[in-house]
């Protein structure tokens, strides 16, 4: 289903996402990266458009997104570059992406997310961090399960976090509804969902083509940080990296999603979790890289499909 070596490249953390595709040509193919207009989202788009690919930028401000296009297209001289509206909170949202979607899809980056945010909920009462980062990515993916399939080789890149070692997914109360709401344990389940999803949506899908990975992009500064103190940002630069204060740029940071959707040295690779451009080990006490082990447990995998099922049925 999916190759057990480990797989090993020639980058490293300062590596930037067009050194990835420096000598690729993805002419032909067809990419979706939500959270498109901004961070590493943007640059990622715009390495697989400096490749040749054909780029949606999936975005909850399509202003945001036009933008962001004509900016790629000027850098990279790739004018294939289109804008669609995705709100990964609203269900309704992502079946309208889904249904004016036509043809096969290569690669689908599930970058967007919020992290660390106040208690906000949905219209169906969802936790808003588990339903955004994990939730509406399930039913996006979900929901274009056949273009994907139809590409024959499609790959899912779940954009995670280290965050996720602060918590793993609480079944019982994944909303917060009987504990106490904490930002950071709810960013932390959500991003413990993101690497969940890619083991067992490649259990589930590998035999059709479609490998997913998770990864963790690093730390950089985004405005996906909007909800966090100056003082908690410096705080968590100092504690990534095995405790050594590095922010990666941008251009960096979108180096290992690039390397997870588009480099032929991940080509039949899934369920793993990436990070540095680097398969990634087990969490060590006392780090904050590697993956921890319920993130990558299967049982827990199978039922967190199972839960995020009943939640799209309603």
């Amino acid at each position: 289903m999916t190759t057990s070596t480990p797989v090993n490249t020639p980058y490293s953390r300062e590596t930037t996402a067009l050194e990835v595709v420096r000598d690729l040509d993805l002419t032909g193919r067809r990419a979706v990266v939500t959270g498109g207009a901004s961070g590493i989202g943007v640059e990622t788009a715009r390495a697989l458009a400096a490749a040749g690919a054909d780029v949606t930028l999936a975005v909850r401000n399509p202003e945001a997104g036009q933008r962001a296009a004509a900016e790629i297209t000027g850098t990279t001289g790739n004018d294939r570059i289109l804008v669609a509206p995705l709100d990964l909170a609203d269900l309704g949202s992502v079946a309208t992406f889904v249904r004016t979607w036509d043809g096969p899809l290569h690669m689908l980056v599930n970058n967007a997310g919020i992290m660390a945010s106040p208690e906000m909920r949905t219209e169906q009462g969802w936790e808003m961090q588990f339903a955004t980062n994990h939730l509406g990515h399930f039913a996006l993916a979900a929901g274009l399960y056949r273009s994907l399939a139809a590409a024959e080789g499609a790959r899912i890149v779940s954009v995670s976090s280290a965050a996720h070692l602060r918590s793993p997914v609480v079944f019982e109360d994944i909303h917060f509804r009987q504990r106490p709401y904490d930002p950071w344990e709810a960013y932390g389940q959500s991003k413990t969902a993101n690497v969940l999803f890619a083991v067992d949506a490649t259990r589930r899908w590998a035999d059709d083509g479609i490998f997913t990975n998770a990864l963790m992009p690093g730390a950089i500064r985004t405005n996906l940080q909007r909800y966090i103190s100056e003082e908690e940002l410096d705080r968590m630069r100092t504690q990534s990296g095995g405790g050594a204060a590095y922010w990666k740029t941008p251009e960096q940071g979108a180096a290992t999603s690039v390397l997870v959707a588009a480099s032929p040295l991940v080509a039949g690779v899934g369920g793993r979790y990436f990070e540095d451009c680097q398969e990634a080990g087990p969490n060590q006490p006392g780090t904050r890289t590697g993956y921890a082990p319920y993130a990558r447990d299967p049982e827990a995998a199978e039922r967190l499909w199972e839960v995020s099922e009943e939640h799209l049925r309603g």
